[in-house]
Formats: structure tokens, sequence, C-alpha cells
């Protein structure tokens, strides 16, 4: 029983892993099988039915993986928070609509190439190492953000412009398809049970942050070149994405520095030793088994996060946009209230995450749902009101309810697939589900202003999405305070190993022997850690 559970861990076992690794020993842990030193068994141990980490080590490296998430979605931001100055310079039309359509179709098409990123980073990063797939991911990010700083404008060079544009937007969102799935996967493996809502939620705060320094130094730039709009379009633009360039640079040292940790050093020697029982469990998990073989979590997956993104880029991305192209709000101004917005769910997003790990994860997203079914439609109207406490108020409204999702979704979304294919399926889900629906809300909702003439399109839009993710959680069960499926409970300290493994005992009637064991694993599956 414990080789096939060794095999099984092994097959998820990265080269570097952004998050706390774990060892695992079989039978009861016992004090002389405790090892002395952290640094010799690396930042987790165990028996094969409970997993003891390391929570200094798992702090480390959740805040290293959301510092590095922080860099990238930099670079992803500053494109949505300018759109409207990159309609002017690469889209030349005398209709603002058009221009902003047309910045808004190249942002889109960056995400229909995620799902493909999903599937290429996502096996590498089982082979190689979670640590060098991130690092190259965010490389790429950095990389197509700085190149849009110099691409030439349309004046200068005609439609090569647009399309140097969309090719660098394409690079960007391919590697962006292996962040999110591969990050979000190993925080929640290597939490314990009773903490991984509070520290999945750091993943969105570390997405917030890059959001807050983009909107940040772009509203910088605006208030800069308010008096001098044709500076800002000849050169003024470029500046926040040459920043990306140094900022990769600077994420890369992070991300590479925990490759450098002795426990990091042991999780590749031992790695290196089970590479062959690993490359045999891969041969046998298909594209085929991780989208038809869990077909329903698939699906529930889906429609998490298109009520998550839909309401987030809603917010986050076009907002901005629509406060300064359709209600002709000064657009200082409106990017300052999204700063603002940004930073209050900045820090109520740990304690909501905190929250989930209490109350549930489904109370927690049914809320979110029911509010944005309600309130989207009063808070829209207090935006269009136009007045500064009347715009801040509807979008804190918004902003709060999003913390609903961005402070769940980290841990709820790993929980949906078992082990053995839950890197590759919530992959594939998460950016099927990012392309069609997230990433086109911008577009589609111009398009639809555009087509109806009604400018409570957005409202209407993520009503629509709050259903579908109200559906989503009724039928999803609940994951709070309980071991992901497939893989045995964990825990931050000894004693709460054994207490577990003593409960088992008790409830399986034998204290050894194989049956013992299947005990002890169904009784904790159940158990708060």
């Amino acid at each position: 029983m414990q080789s096939s559970q060794r095999a099984q861990a092994s097959e998820h076992v990265p080269t570097q892993s952004p998050v706390a690794p774990r060892t695992r020993t079989g039978g009861p842990v016992t004090e002389s099988e405790k090892p002395a030193k952290p640094e010799k068994r690396g930042p987790g141990s165990g028996s094969d039915d409970v997993t003891v980490v390391d929570p200094s080590m798992v702090k480390r490296a959740v805040s290293a993986a959301a510092v590095g998430n922080a860099m990238e979605w930099f670079d992803f931001g500053v494109y949505s928070y300018i759109a409207v100055t990159l309609g002017q310079v690469f889209f030349p039309s005398g209709n603002p609509t058009a221009q902003l359509l047309s910045t808004f179709g190249t942002f889109a098409a960056a995400f229909l190439v995620r799902p493909i990123g999903g599937m290429v980073f996502g096996p590498l990063g089982d082979r190689i190492g979670r640590q060098k797939i991130l690092a190259i991911t965010m490389i790429m990010m950095s990389a197509g953000t700085f190149a849009i700083g110099l691409i030439p404008s349309y004046a200068s060079i005609g439609v090569g412009a647009p399309i140097l544009l969309l090719v660098a937007r394409l690079i960007q969102g391919f590697s962006t398809g292996g962040e999110y799935g591969g990050a979000s996967t190993f925080i929640a493996e290597y939490a314990p049970d009773k903490k991984r809502g509070f520290l999945g939620s750091w993943l969105e705060f570390g997405t917030l942050a890059g959001y807050v320094g983009g909107a940040g130094l772009v509203t910088l730039l605006t208030y800069l070149f308010r008096h001098d709009h044709d500076a800002l379009l000849s050169w003024g633009w470029r500046i926040p994405f040459l920043v990306a360039g140094p900022m990769g640079i600077i994420g890369l040292y992070l991300r590479m520095r925990l490759e450098e940790t002795p426990a990091f050093a042991q999780l590749e020697k031992d790695a290196r030793s089970k590479e062959k029982e690993r490359r045999e469990a891969e041969k046998k998990i298909g594209l085929r088994e991780m989208i038809f073989g869990q077909w329903r979590p698939m699906l529930l997956c889906v429609g998490l996060v298109l009520v998550f993104n839909v309401t987030d880029y809603m917010l986050l991305s076009y907002m901005p946009s629509y406060l300064t192209s359709e209600l002709k709000y000064d657009e200082t101004h409106g990017l300052l209230v999204v700063l603002a917005v940004m930073v209050v769910m900045m820090c109520v997003q740990p304690f909501a995450g905190r929250l989930t790990d209490r109350f549930g994860r489904r109370p927690v997203i049914a809320t979110g749902c029911v509010g944005f079914l309600v309130l989207s439609v009063p808070s829209l109207l207090l935006i269009r009101q136009g007045s500064l406490a009347g715009i801040a108020l509807g979008m804190a409204v918004l902003g709060l309810l999003l913390v609903c999702f961005t402070s769940t979704m980290p841990s709820t979304l790993p929980a949906l697939f078992p082990t053995k294919v839950r890197y590759g399926s919530l992959s594939i889900g998460f950016n099927v589900s990012v392309s069609i629906f997230g990433g086109t809300t911008p577009l589609v909702v111009t398009a639809l202003i555009g087509a109806t003439g009604n400018n409570m399109m957005p409202a209407f839009y993520m009503m629509a999405a709050a259903v579908v993710g109200g559906i989503a959680v009724l039928l999803m069960s609940e994951s709070a305070r309980k071991p992901l499926p497939g893989s045995p409970p964990s825990v931050e300290t000894e004693s709460e190993a054994r207490a577990l493994r003593r409960a088992a005992g008790a409830g399986s009637g034998s204290g050894s022997g194989p049956k013992a064991a299947s005990g002890k694993r169904r009784v904790t599956a159940e158990s708060p850690a």
C-alpha cells in the first residue's frame, strides 16, 4: 500500500517547487524517526496517512510565489489601464469606440492562446520543475511587455504596428497560461488543510498588488502629462511597458533564489531518483482523461472561473476605460478610484481567506454570486451618477463582492480534481474559461454597448455570470478543512498528526496493518486538521 502511495506522490513531486515540498515515511512516526534538523528532511514530513509541513518554509515559498505573480500581473495590468491611449497610438480612427474595440480585441486575442500555454507548461512543470517554469513564464511576460514599449506607432510604420502589438500580446497570453494553474495547485497541495484558504488568498493578493502597481504608474503618468497629451501619445505611454524589463530581472532573481535552498536541492535529488517512476505514471494519464475523465469537476471549474474572471476583468480592466470612454469621466480621477478600491481589496483579502477556512468556501462564493446578482445594477447606477462619492461607493461595493472570489478560488479550484490529474485538468479548465469568458469581457461589453446604446450592459453581464457561478456553487462539494482528493491530511505539527492517527486508529478498531491504514485515510479525510 505504501509503495503505491509513494508512487502517486512522486508523480507530483517537482524538481523545484514554489511551495513547501513534503517527504513521507511509512508507519506511525516515533521519536527515533523524527529528523533532528529541518534541512536534513526538507520542509515537510509525516507518515503515509498524514503529512506534516514546515510552516516557515511554506510561508517563504508562498511569499515568493505571490511576489512573482505580482510581477506578472503588473505587466498584464498596464495594458488594461492605458487602453484608451493605446487605441489612439495603434488604431487611428475618428471613432473612439472603434479604437477601444480594436485595443480590447488585441487584449482578448492573448486569451485565445492561454489554454495552449497551459497544456505546454503544465506537463513541463512536472518534468523540469515548477520554479523553472514559473520563472520562464514570467520572463516571457516581461519580454512581451517590454517589446510593446519598443513598437513604433501606426503613424510611423502603418499596419505593421498593430500586427507587432498582437504578436507581443500573444507571447504574454501564452506565458500566462502556465502561471495560475501551477501556482494555485502547489500552494493548495502543500498548505495545511486548516489554512489552505488563507495561504491561497495570498496568490490573488499578489495579483492585486500587480494591478495596483500598474494602475499607480499609469495614473501618475496620466497626471504628469495632463497638459501635454501629444507627449503622452508620442513617448510617455511607453514608460510603464519599458519598466517591465528590469522588473523581470528582479522577479527572476526572487524565484530562482528558492532553488538554492537546501530543502529544494534535496527535493531535486529525490525527484531525479524517482524520474523513471514518474514518467511511467505520466504515460498513463492522457489529455482525454484530464478532460473527459473529469467532466463534472471540469464543468464546475469552468463555471466558477467564469463568474470569477468576468467580474474581475469587468472591475479591474474594463471600468477605467468605461469611466473615460462611455461616461466621459476625468481619466486621472477614474484611475485613482479604481486604485483605491484595489488597495481596499488587498487589505481585506487575507481576512476573507481566513473566513473561508472557518466557514467554508461555498458560503463565501455564494455570497459573492448573490451580491453581484442583486447589487450590480444599483452599483452601476451609483457609478453612472457621476460624482466622486457615487463612483467610489459603487466601485467599492463591486470590489468587496469580488473579494468573495479572489479569496476562495486558489483553494477551491485545486480541490475539484484528484491528485493524479490536478495540475493538467485545472490548467485546461481554468484557461479555457478565462479565454472564452474572462478575457473577452471588455470586448463583448464594449460591443454590446455600441450595438444597443445601453450603458447598463456591464451590470447585466455581471448578473448573468453570477447566475452561472451560483449554479456551480450549488453543485460543488465543500472542501474547507478537508484533505485534497487523493491526498492524505496535511497538518503543521507532529502533535496534530499523532492526534489524527490516534482518532483514526480508534475509528478503525485496529492499530496496525493495511486495514488500519485504510481506516485512517477514511476517517482523517473528513477530519479538520
